[in-house]
């Protein structure tokens, strides 16, 4: 089945909507600045500068960054969410989001305060950062009373969101899903990956010779997903997962979880390999990653398929990332690309010869004229928890 992405709401360090962020990734602009957080050892973050709004009302017992995050985002599409519940009706609108911190800051900022004082915040409870409250959170925010969860996967969260929006959909139990995900910088995940030396401390550059890791960003994406086009017709054809558990947190070097997940993605759309015009990579920055990642792609797609990674930009947003990429897909496929243009790829353009060549995007380039575009993100996780996700035109 086809389900159709009919609106997008998105927050990054490139911006706070469709315009602003599509042509700031044209533009090749990075959203990274210096961040001192690592004792004795630096890096870049990309954290959203904007001002972020402020949970409603009764919500506010939930408040954190990661629900300012997303609250800013699904404002975006409150008219197309409306439209829905003038359509549908609130018990037939499902929620299904994606997260790896929550309000973990939030916690961080509690226990700074309770090593100090003796006390915790009076404002601060758990609630704040536990891991399943963002469902919670956007369902209350619309007042929705279908099925509402959160997914937890780590970097591939909220692109296994979009597979769970599909199914509600196919299964009957949602006529309508929000899905997506948000994720907040804290110093935890900062200090966690620089711990495992996958922190790069200048500004990342996946696939190149001189890639030392990460840099974490944050954002928020969130999708309206249903079974006809409510405003944009741009579709959701389908959505892969596998999960090899190889090792915590290294990929599985010859990358058979995440060629599982790109072929259940094709399968599902009912797609050969040869018909993808363009794929987001995972593209971390990573030694490990961008290895596996090269030789896949390289395994699946030998014709030269262009590509790019969006993290050079954007950062690793973590649980969002999944949400995120696919919003650049849409976007690329979206009124605001009227000249057809792919993603850049932001790097440093030091081909790495270890790896498999990869057909990178240079500014500028565009879609193959007169074909349908089709488009496929990847999203590779701790535990080997992969997810592909593939939009594109309809049929």
């Amino acid at each position: 089945m086809t389900f159709y992405l009919t609106d997008l709401g998105l927050v990054n360090a490139l911006g706070t909507n469709q315009e602003e962020v599509w042509r700031r990734v044209l533009a090749g602009e990075r959203g990274l600045s210096p961040c001192d957080w690592i004792p004795g050892a630096s890096t870049y973050t990309a954290g959203v500068s904007a001002d972020l709004l402020a949970l409603p009302g009764e919500l506010r017992r939930f408040d954190s960054r990661n629900a300012r995050l997303a609250v800013t985002a699904l404002a975006q599409i409150t008219p197309s969410v409306d439209a829905a519940l003038s359509r549908y009706g609130a018990a037939r609108i499902a929620v299904v989001a994606g997260t790896s911190t929550s309000g973990i800051a939030e916690g961080e900022a509690a226990l700074r305060t309770f090593s100090e004082t003796g006390q915790r915040p009076a404002t601060y409870h758990y609630r704040q950062q536990e891991i399943g409250n963002l469902a919670e959170v956007i369902a209350h925010y619309y007042g929705l009373q279908g099925p509402a969860y959160t997914l937890s996967t780590a970097c591939s969260s909220s692109a296994h969101a979009l597979g769970s929006a599909a199914r509600l959909l196919a299964s009957g139990a949602a006529d309508a899903v929000i899905a997506g995900g948000a994720d907040s910088l804290c110093r935890l995940t900062v200090n966690g990956f620089a711990a495992l030396e996958s922190v790069d401390e200048n500004p990342c550059v996946p696939f190149s010779r001189n890639r030392a890791g990460i840099n974490i960003g944050e954002a928020a994406a969130f999708f309206l997903v249903t079974r006809e086009p409510l405003k944009a017709s741009i579709a959701l054809l389908g959505v892969g997962a596998s999960s090899d558990a190889h090792h915590i947190s290294a990929p599985e070097p010859g990358g058979r979880g995440a060629e599982a997940a790109i072929r259940a993605a094709l399968t599902q759309a009912r797609l050969d390999a040869e018909a993808i015009s363009y794929i987001n990579l995972h593209g971390t920055g990573t030694r490990l990653n961008d290895a596996m990642e090269s030789a896949v792609v390289e395994r699946l797609f030998p014709a030269g398929i262009p590509c790019s990674s969006s993290k050079g930009q954007l950062g690793h947003t973590l649980g969002a990332a999944g949400a995120t990429e696919a919003a650049l897909c849409w976007l690329a496929l979206s009124r605001y690309n009227p000249h057809h243009q792919l993603p850049p790829h932001v790097w440093d353009g030091e081909q790495d010869p270890d790896l498999k060549p990869l057909n990178l995007v240079k500014a500028g380039a565009t879609f193959a004229t007169g074909t349908r575009r089709l488009c496929l993100s990847n999203s590779f996780a701790f535990g080997g928890n992969n997810a592909a996700v593939i939009v594109g035109d309809p049929a």
